[in-house]
């Protein structure tokens, strides 16, 4: 087991802190806590968060990588579900990052009692950059509401299921392509970075995990709307194997009307929706929406 410094927390203390107040992780929550320093130090060294910087954390669970954020000088912002984990945060950072709490001054630490899917403001200054070890069972939808509604997140780093990363970072054509792929790139670009073993988790997961970088950039120039370029994009995964044609057909009125438009934006109406990029989606969206 990688060596902690003191402002981490070890697995002794992890467990510790959980059997105190009864906590045992769930699979509802989707809860598996960080127990190696090493990895908190990994995750945060690739996140490339600065002093004074303003991160927001989903997920923090008993506070591993909240205090390796603190650790690096960031102000974080931390939104966990768990009322009991909310409670215990500050007084856990408090008890090994006393200066995140400063007389007279801003503390460095905000915590949010709240299910991350239903935030919809954050407190405090605009967050710079997202840094999470997001639950299994929600990271996708946690992801893409978050650059949805937070326009000042400009990176991320994320830990994900293995399978959940490669989704987020495949190119088109890729076997793993897919919605949130598609999704994700109109947001950001991806990469996957790094694979975590299971045993840096507690409780050990039954699946490997791994790092997912995103960088913000702009979305694709189109006249259509967000909304309009995903609904092309949910129609055209929601039966993998359709051509574009058949596959759009309910949103365009009949494979006529969705010919039409593929044509129209340059797209092979018998080509499949893992061979098209979010701009070539978006201009799919954009002519569905002209009238013929």
């Amino acid at each position: 087991m990688t060596e902690t410094s003191g402002a981490l927390l070890g697995p002794a203390e992890i467990r510790d802190l959980a059997g105190r107040l009864g906590i045992r992780p769930t699979k509802t929550l989707g809860q598996n806590f960080v127990i190696d320093g090493g990895t908190v130090r990994k995750i945060v060294r690739q996140a490339g968060v600065t002093a004074g910087e303003r991160v927001v954390e989903v997920g923090p669970g008993l506070g591993s990588l909240t205090l390796g954020l603190l650790d690096a000088g960031a102000s974080v912002v931390a939104v966990e579900i768990d009322p009991v984990l909310a409670r215990l945060l500050p007084e856990t950072v408090a008890a090994h990052l006393p200066d995140v709490y400063p007389d007279g001054g801003d503390p460095r630490l905000t915590v949010v009692g709240a299910d991350a899917l239903d935030v919809t403001e954050l407190p405090g200054p605009p967050p710079t950059a997202l840094v999470a070890n997001l639950p299994y069972n929600v990271s996708v939808p946690v992801l893409l509401t978050f650059l949805q509604r937070f326009d000042s997140i400009q990176r991320v780093l994320v830990m994900v299921q293995a399978e959940v990363a490669d989704r987020l970072a495949a190119p088109p054509g890729s076997r793993t392509y897919g919605v949130p792929s598609a999704k994700v790139a109109w947001y950001a670009s991806a990469r996957r970075t790094s694979t975590i073993a299971r045993t840096v988790f507690w409780p050990v997961p039954n699946v490997d995990s791994a790092l997912v970088a995103l960088e913000r950039r702009d979305p694709p120039s189109t006249t259509a709307s967000r909304q309009d370029v995903f609904a092309v994009v949910d129609a055209a995964f929601a039966q993998r194997r359709k051509m574009l044609r058949s596959a759009l057909a309910g949103l365009a009125g009949s494979p006529e009307a969705a010919t039409r438009a593929l044509l129209a934006a340059g797209v092979d109406p018998q080509a499949r929706g893992e061979r098209l990029d979010v701009a070539d989606f978006a201009r799919v969206a954009q002519a569905l929406a002209v009238p013929s």
